[in-house]
């Protein structure tokens, strides 16, 4: 069995696509993932599966959800082992200490395309800072996401992904641990 982070792309958030973590634990749980763990209320999920390839993983969560919740969700699947590698990766160490609430990690589904994450950076004329690593951008929002126009440029030239703050990603990787 293979410890995984599964993270959902939008729910709960202003009163769109909910969820309870309750009903979603129960659901997975019944559906044969074992020792399924939410945390917070913004779809993020620990539990242990067969090992198997994220993608295929992705889309049975997604069925899964669309099937017993009627709402389509992305799904976002990385091993314990690439989430810790996550936390290890991050180049943004002293202002994760400083202020982790205003480090994100986005998760997406591809390696993003080096030309568009140069064109983000080109674009961006605020004081955020990014660093993308293969499937994972690193963001810091010095002034905060909610008076950033950063996160409108990154949803207009990057894939759709989701995004935690440090803060969660650590208590992730903690959870993977437990």
């Amino acid at each position: 069995m293979t410890s995984y982070v599964a993270l959902l792309r939008g729910i709960n958030v202003g009163g769109n696509k909910m969820i309870s973590m309750a009903a979603l634990r129960e659901h997975l749980t019944k559906r044969g993932f074992k020792d399924v763990k939410t945390l917070l209320q913004s779809g993020n999920i620990v539990f242990r599966a067969p090992a198997q390839p994220a993608a295929k993983l992705e889309a049975q969560l997604e069925r899964e959800i669309e099937k017993a919740f009627g709402m389509n969700v992305d799904f976002h699947v990385r091993t314990a082992d690439e989430w810790q590698a996550i936390v290890d990766a991050n180049p943004f160490g002293a202002e994760a200490r400083r202020d982790p609430g205003r480090l994100l990690v986005t998760c997406f589904k591809a390696p993003l395309d080096k030309t568009a994450v140069t064109d983000v950076r080109a674009a961006i004329t605020g004081p955020e800072v990014l660093h993308a690593d293969g499937r994972h951008l690193y963001m810091v929002y010095p002034d905060g996401v909610g008076n950033s126009k950063a996160a409108a440029i990154l949803g207009r030239k990057l894939p759709p992904g989701t995004a935690r703050n440090w803060n969660t990603v650590l208590k992730l990787a903690a959870l993977c641990k437990a």
